[in-house]
């Protein structure tokens, strides 16, 4: 028993204690190293008496499989000297590292990209493959070893994993097989003599003559210097920015802004200009699309009394084609003055009475005008404006506008980014100077200049304001671009935030005028400012006919899913529509195919393209009145003059275009280095362990101590190993120098 161990070991230390006590001459620091080197002797020989034993577990020899697996992704054939990342990798292996394994194992070689396929010997590896998809590589080789006594799998890849594999899921799938994967890094872990275009954030859409913001990351080696991106619409320029390359490895971030154009589909390639001497350029290339609508987005501007704003709002949007700017102000009690309206009907009862009038605007300014004009209906619909319409309202800074037109009170004041006061919310005439916050300078609204630093001095320079209204507290989803200063104080000036489907904003002051009046007219900051906020208000908004796909660009996948989204005017649900669509690709004859309703009554209607062809594909979309009762014209040729929507004797919803591009031969060449962090996650999930190439003999000697496959206990006695006699005697010898040293024997 241990208490027999432990009552030995404290009277042996007071032995040990006694018999020191009697040579105190050697001072109390001699005696208390010569009292540990007994102590540490007299518990290791009591450990010894206990005969303490060692239990492994190890596969037994020639009876367990071991699968090797070597990815043979375009990223392998990289080649950092004269041999390519996978000549490395199959060096490696024959220097002996197979021979080794097949003395305990029987070794399976895989090779892998997309899928995992066998191979008899590595002379078989087939040409580089098009992606890498790590996980679904070892869920196929686990399953299909289900019948074999697999101790273990070698993973030997560069980890540029693009396929969306190894997500938490997976990678707990893959652990439940209890089968250790040891993963073998390849490649170098930081860039080399390159730049990667990595990150590219663009707008899905655009007003016709806007200028767009383009952001990209730059992902690049320790190299000093600089590089060019030019941004082109097929095979024309649109822009121009130099980069500037640090000199140590990292992501540099810079912002272009390019123009729009004219309605249509732009085709846009954003590319690097390569460094002297760069072997991989694909990844100096992205493309997108983007979509240039021509219509023009409509907005309610209600005024409940003339006001300077008001003229100079409209007059800063006057030349923007892609608005169209509808507005009521009342003049008297009983008159108002209606601008920019289609038709005499239009606003010709007063503010919107129902759904189908109010829903046909994208954005809602209200700015002088008291919440008690409108009816409790009314105020029920600005409400499902923002929250199922998916609409922008604009509150604006007013004498009788947000708490002091009594807004607090209303169904709007939910949707809000603050929380208007219910006392002190009064116009104050106060002069204060507007001020970019972080989330203002990265805004498009709030961007006067494509240069941060230029764009921050324009607002600097702007003419101070002569009022602020206070808008109350923030709420938690309140993002604040611009901020008021001035007097001691702060207020918050732009807000915004997302609520339902749509936005709400909130500017708290009544002088942006001040912006036009007191700069020269060729000045254009106050016009910049309004077009930017209201297109930014009306962008998002979608229309009742809609037709997306995932995302614009598809590189080496061939799976596009495309959904649409049918409302009526109320923007209530279409759930019983015939929808089609006809996809014609760039290269190739069109065809049709039906889309099937989501089965969550939400007007959603999906379809799935297998686009094979790389190029540009085009998406037009028809619904029409009725359900579709058979899949007779599924997957049907198009026929002259019929078009995607069928029969022409049933009532036409609406439709709708949209469009993809579909590129090969792509990411394989992006994120080419070593993703060691994702090796290592692989193996600390299914207990093995990351390794490096050179490193594979260890590999060798440690994979065999494993409990996967057929296992069989060894027993190894501790007590009489030579290293346990050595150390007894080094523990002796010690006290005996010691005491020689001492003349104290």
């Amino acid at each position: 028993p241990l208490w027999v161990a432990l009552v030995l070991l404290a009277a042996g230390i007071v032995l040990i204690a006694l018999g020191l006590r009697r040579r105190r001459e050697l001072g109390s620091a001699r005696l208390l190293g010569v009292g540990i080197l007994q102590t540490t002797m007299l518990a290791l020989v009591l450990a010894l008496l206990w005969r303490p034993v060692l239990t492994v577990e190890r596969v037994r020899d020639r009876q367990n499989v071991v699968a090797v697996a070597i990815d043979a992704s375009a990223s392998m054939a990289e080649a950092e000297g004269e041999r390519s990342r996978l000549q490395e990798a199959a060096t490696a292996l024959q220097g002996g590292t197979l021979d080794a394994l097949r003395e305990v194992f029987d070794v399976r070689l895989f090779a892998f990209s997309r899928r995992a396929q066998a191979l008899t010997d590595l002379e078989d590896v087939p040409a580089p493959g098009p992606q890498t998809r790590i996980g679904d590589a070892l869920l196929q080789m686990l399953q299909t070893a289900g019948s074999v006594p697999l101790a273990g799998i070698v993973l030997i890849s560069d980890g540029a994993e693009n396929g969306d594999t190894l997500t938490e899921r997976m990678l707990a799938e893959i652990a439940g097989f209890g089968v250790p994967v040891h993963t073998v890094g390849v490649g170098p872990e930081e860039q080399g003599n390159d730049v990667e275009l990595e990150r590219l954030s663009v707008a899905a859409e655009a007003a016709p003559g806007a200028a767009v913001l383009a952001s990209v990351g730059v992902r690049h080696g320790p190299v000093s210097g600089t590089t060019r991106l030019r941004v082109y619409d097929r095979e024309r320029l649109l822009a121009a920015q130099e980069v500037t390359l640090p000199g140590k490895a990292g992501l540099t971030e810079i912002d272009v802004v390019f123009p729009a154009g004219q309605p249509g589909t732009r085709d846009l390639r954003f590319t690097l200009d390569p460094l002297p001497g760069e072997a991989n350029v694909v990844n100096n290339t992205r493309t997108h699309l983007l979509a240039v609508p021509a219509r023009r987005r409509a907005i309610l501007y209600v005024e409940g009394e003339p006001r300077w704003e008001y003229k100079f709002l409209r007059r800063a949007v006057a030349g923007e084609r892609s608005l169209r700017l509808a507005s009521m102000v009342r003049t008297t009690p009983n008159k108002t003055y209606r601008q920019g309206i289609e038709s005499p009907a239009e606003l010709a009862e007063g503010f919107p009475r129902s759904a189908e009038q109010l829903f046909r605007y994208d954005a809602v300014i209200i700015g002088s005008y008291e919440a008690s004009t409108l009816n409790a209906a009314q105020h029920r619909l600005l409400h499902e404006f923002v929250d199922r319409r998916g609409g922008s309202v604009l509150m604006l800074g007013a004498r009788r506008g947000l708490a002091a037109g009594g807004w607090h009170n209303t169904r709007l004041a939910q949707a809000l980014p603050t929380h208007l006061p219910a006392r002190g919310g009064e116009l104050i005439q106060a002069t204060v100077r507007p001020r970019l916050t972080l989330y203002g300078r990265e805004s498009a609204i709030t961007r006067l200049d494509g240069d941060p630093a230029r764009n921050e001095a324009l607002w600097q320079e702007l003419p101070a304001l002569a009022n602020v209204q206070s808008a109350g507290r923030l709420k938690p989803g309140a993002v604040v671009l611009l901020e008021a200063a001035g007097e001691g104080n702060t207020w918050p000036l732009l807000a915004w935030q997302r609520y339902g489907r749509g936005a709400t904003y909130v500017l708290g002051t009544a002088s942006t005028m001040r912006w036009q009046m007191h700069l020269p007219p060729e000045d254009q900051r106050h016009e910049t400012f309004w077009r930017q906020l209201l297109r930014a208000m009306t962008d998002t908004v979608s229309e009742r006919i809609t037709l997306r796909t995932e995302r614009a660009v598809y590189d080496d996948e061939t799976r596009i899913v495309l959904e649409a989204e049918l409302r009526n005017e109320r923007y209530e649900p279409i759930t019983d529509a015939q929808v089609e669509v006809l996809v014609a690709p760039e290269h190739g004859g069109s065809y049709v195919l039906p889309m099937n309703a989501s089965g969550d009554a939400d007007g959603r209607y999906t379809a799935i393209v297998d686009a094979q062809a790389p190029g540009l594909y085009r998406f037009d979309m028809s619904a029409r009145a009725g359900v579709r009762t058979d899949g007779a014209d599924a997957g049907r040729q198009d026929r002259p003059g019929e078009g995607a929507g069928g029969r022409a004797d049933e009532p036409m919803i609406g439709t709708a275009t949209a469009h993809a591009r579909r590129n090969d031969g792509i990411v394989e060449y992006f994120a080419t280095r070593q993703n060691r962090p994702l090796l290592e996650r692989v193996a600390e999930m299914t207990g093995g362990r990351y390794w490096r190439l050179t490193d594979l003999d260890r590999l060798v000697e440690a994979i065999p101590y494993t409990k996967a496959g057929i296992v069989q206990r060894q027993t190894l006695d501790l007590w009489n190993l030579p290293i346990v006699f050595l150390v007894l005697l080094a523990l002796k010898l010690a006290e005996w120098a010691l005491r020689l040293k001492w003349g104290r024997l």
